[in-house]
């Protein structure tokens, strides 16, 4: 059985292999091939029938979640040279942006030392990587974490910025079979311009990413920044399971990954790209939830440093985990809360390898759920094919369906107790929410 999953999903690939790994047209688009009906007789094995994953952006477990019970976190790290630090009181809003390409990430990680996180930054300002979140300020993500999971082992896929790390988080991989092999490292850039650029199909031409080999970290092609292979999506459409993708705007972005897969982005389910995120607090008072739900901020709302940073990102997660607790939804719904890549600030644990890509460094995870375990750090490995596999499971696709990263991946089955009397929902204290007041331009954040 295993091999005919595995030789009938190589055959849905093998249609994008022939691409041109500069160029894709556009103008037509084949659909995907037919999910085989094999995959798709599965029961629910859950009470849970309604998933969201909402994705925050750059931050770290020791940047966020300092002085969780029991919780994996240093307050101090190892400079470049050496020394101990503290970690510093850092607000959110900080206007300062630090690295967090490819080549940030092996200059932190330094050979699995952890100490490169301030190399070639001016002595004067080396502290800056070596923050830890304002309490004032992620009060309602500790209180998250405090009443419900939170996941100290859960590290980003990719060891690279947000472009990659959001195909990984509907397909369990960033590209297709046209460069088999080789993983998107990086942010896409404009080669005619010679400046970084949002990366899609609805892209110029000449916006293209660069590619890793993951056997052995050599560089690779430089495709134009639009992908064909199998997404989770594709699995729940043959399973009838209704889903949603909420992101700010329609166009090319470097958290827009359903713009990247072609024949999402030119077939019937681009109808399920909302381009208001915020239209997903309306769609769950109108009783309108999807079966699955992926969740990305604007920008001042995404914990992102930099110009347009604001402290608001808790308030905007606390405002979707209190809308779904107050509605008809909160007992078949299950919520996990991740951030796409670390941004650049310290983290203590180093990742796990599997290749020369895989994993990157710790990102936060919360499990939020009536059936989660109550005040649990989860210890066990998770990257962002969990959530996948979580949700592969909940509607009855077999675990590794994509072929991908989902393969090895947990399921998250420790954070959650299926048995237990489903558990009444206490709000989340946070400032009120008021997008119309703390909106910004919706503009790409400034990922490196």
């Amino acid at each position: 059985m295993r091999t005919r999953i595995l030789l009938a999903l190589a055959l849905g690939l093998a249609s994008c292999a022939g691409q041109s790994r500069s160029f894709i047209p556009v103008s037509t688009s084949l659909p995907p091939a037919p999910v085989p009906e094999y995959l798709l007789n599965q029961a629910l094995p859950t009470p849970t029938k309604h998933v969201v994953i909402v994705v925050q952006e750059n931050r770290t477990p020791d940047f966020l979640f300092q002085d969780i019970p029991g919780a994996d976190i240093a307050n101090s790290a190892i400079d470049s040279k050496g020394e101990r630090v503290p970690l510093q009181s850092t607000s959110l809003a900080t206007p300062f942006d630090l690295g967090h390409s490819y080549a940030s990430f092996v200059r932190d990680y330094d050979d699995g030392k952890m100490d490169g996180f301030d190399a070639g930054i001016p002595q004067r300002r080396h502290l800056l990587p070596f923050g830890y979140g304002v309490p004032s300020e992620v009060q309602p993500y500790h209180e998250m974490a405090r009443q419900y999971v939170f996941a100290d082992h859960m590290f980003a896929t990719n060891r690279g910025p947000s472009f990659p790390a959001h195909l990984y988080l509907v397909s369990g991989t960033a590209g297709d079979a046209s460069i088999a092999g080789y993983s998107v490292r990086d942010n896409p850039f404009d080669r005619a311009a010679h400046e970084g650029a949002p990366g899609g199909c609805d892209a110029a031409r000449t916006v293209v990413v660069r590619t890793i080999k993951l056997s052995n970290g050599a560089e690779g092609p430089t495709p134009f920044a639009c992908f064909d292979r199998k997404v989770l999506s594709d699995f729940l459409d043959a399973k009838g399971v209704s889903w949603k993708y909420y992101q700010v705007g329609a166009g090319p972005g470097l958290w827009h990954p359903f713009n990247a897969i072609r024949h999402v982005r030119y077939g019937g389910d681009w109808r399920n790209v909302v381009t208001k995120s915020t239209q997903f607090l309306d769609d769950v008072k109108n009783g309108d939830l999807p079966g699955v739900t992926w969740l990305t901020p604007y920008d001042a709302w995404s914990d992102h440093a930099g110009k347009r940073a604001t402290a608001k990102g808790p308030a905007w997660v606390a405002a979707v985990v209190n809308a779904i607790g107050k509605s008809k939804y909160w007992k078949s719904t299950a919520i996990l809360v991740t951030w796409d890549d670390w941004g650049g600030w310290y983290d203590h644990v180093k990742p796990p390898t599997y290749n020369a890509y895989e994993l990157g460094f710790r990102v936060p995870l919360l499990v939020i759920s009536p059936y989660a375990r109550k005040g649990y750090v989860s210890k066990t490995e998770h990257e962002f094919a969990s959530l996948l596999v979580f949700t592969e499971e909940t509607f009855g696709i077999p675990k590794g369906a994509l072929n991908s990263t989902d393969e090895r991946a947990d399921d998250l089955k420790d954070a959650f107790d299926f048995t237990q009397k489903p558990r009444t929902f206490t709000p989340i204290h946070a400032p009120p929410f008021d997008p119309g007041v703390i909106a910004s331009d919706g503009a790409p954040a400034e990922d490196p």
